[in-house]
């Protein structure tokens, strides 16, 4: 398909005003594919100021920049005109340290991090990499230190650390990040897995739902829901709750460490994650509500749906 030429003229426009654009879906705050927010994820590592085009809001431009640059895919970094290439150009020029060069930042720092595992997880980890020959252990640790495992090939610019005889591979950002952690093994009522935690961080407290209709009503505690908009269209959020999809993590970081915060979400799971992610920032008074909205509804409101 041939690129017209008010697209054209868009596109240029949009790439003679900011020296970074990154073509995506979602915003830097809230990336709508894996790949967009692996992108942004990467570029917050390393440039503090970038331009954002939605592809999603915009058909024209969505299909345009494909012709433009000759480049299939979404999303696209250009730096001062030129295409630099997508998420895993990004990210292979983010590990190899080529990305600092771009943007005229100090090269990363490349120790490995000292980390510890138990020995526990050791046994887990060693179980889980049984059949995987070839295979190297990845841990990716991002700015608001949400964090995941994966197996993958290793590559060539990977900063190794070895702890409890289990080596563990990180890119430049996640290295720093992981400075000082314990990665244990740990059941729960939601199950078994790998536990991250931090250098400082707090314990995260459970709160019942009847203790958080008190707070609420005593008025001294923020509650975040941190559930997905289709959840929050089954049910809607309890009056006064932040929204953390539509503020995002960095919006609400802002708060003063010591405020009482509570998470819900749908069953209680993914709250706690959220909830150890502000931890890992130094908020020191977390809670986390056993049950969530579904809790909330059984024992608290029954007119609130079940879904």
């Amino acid at each position: 398909m041939a690129l017209d030429t008010p697209t054209r003229e868009r596109i240029e426009s949009l790439l003679a005003e900011h020296e970074v654009v990154l073509f995506m879906k979602g915003t830097r705050q809230q990336p709508m594919c894996g790949f967009s927010a692996a992108a942004t994820n990467t570029l917050n590592d390393v440039v503090e100021t970038y331009h954002t085009v939605n592809v999603l809001e915009d058909p024209e431009i969505r299909e345009g920049i494909k012709e433009y640059g000759q480049w299939p895919t979404i999303p696209q970094l250009y730096v001062k005109g030129e295409l630099v290439g997508g998420s895993d150009i990004i990210r292979q020029m983010y590990t190899s340290g080529e990305l600092y060069t771009l943007f005229g930042s100090a090269a990363p720092d490349r120790t490995p991090p000292e980390i510890t595992i138990t020995e526990k997880a050791a046994e887990a980890i060693r179980g889980g990499m049984a059949n995987a020959q070839g295979m190297a252990l990845h841990l990716e640790i991002g700015p608001d230190h949400s964090a995941g495992f994966q197996l993958a090939p290793a590559g060539d610019h990977d900063i190794v650390t070895v702890a409890s005889g289990i080596e563990v591979h990180f890119d430049p950002g996640s290295a720093q990040r992981a400075k000082g952690i314990v990665i244990d093994w740990v059941t729960t009522v939601q199950g078994e897995g790998l536990s991250l935690k931090f250098p400082g961080a707090v314990e995260i407290a459970s709160m019942s739902v009847h203790e958080l209709k008190d707070r609420l009503a005593a008025n001294d505690i923020v509650l975040v829901d941190v559930r997905p908009a289709h959840g929050r269209a089954a049910a809607a959020p309890l009056a006064g709750a932040r929204i953390l999809e539509d503020e995002g993590y960095e919006a609400l970081a802002t708060l003063p460490k010591d405020t009482a915060i509570a998470f819900i979400c749908h069953h209680g799971i993914s709250s706690r994650t959220a909830a150890e992610r502000f931890a890992a920032h130094g908020f020191t008074n977390l809670y986390s509500v056993d049950g969530g909205m579904d809790a909330w509804a059984r024992q608290i409101d029954p007119t609130v749906a079940l879904y």
